[in-house]
């Protein structure tokens, strides 16, 4: 008996856990007062995170692309692991979230997730 309520429960708890992990691939718009425009981005200090609405200009190589939205243009770096699956070209809006890079006369933004818009 005590092996069939241990069986239920670690089903039980297997099926909770698969519904709360699907729950993970919401692609849909975010709460649009996150939104700041690149201007803004270059204001703030090192590790801030941003969430950016814009396109993707041209590739710089090694990683690093021109983002660009109605305020100014910033280089963004986005690890080759983000693009498995997604694509995108200078024509597509799209929204990335990631978090500022500062070094010597230098400002970037860390893409950690892209999305087409």
């Amino acid at each position: 008996m005590y092996k069939n309520i241990f069986l239920y429960s670690a089903a039980f708890l297997l099926l909770s856990a698969l519904t709360v992990s699907a729950q993970d691939g919401y692609t849909g718009p975010g709460p649009a007062e996150n939104v700041i425009t690149v201007e803004q981005a270059k204001a703030l200090g090192e590790d801030a995170p941003v969430v950016l609405r814009g396109k993707i200009d041209r590739s710089l190589g090694d990683e690093k692309y021109t983002f660009s939205d109605s305020t100014g243009s910033i280089t963004v770096e986005i690890d080759d692991h983000l693009w498995r699956g997604f694509s995108a070209n200078q024509n597509d809006m799209v929204e990335i979230i990631g978090e500022i890079d500062r070094s010597f006369k230098k400002i970037e933004i860390e893409v950690h997730s892209i999305k087409k818009i």
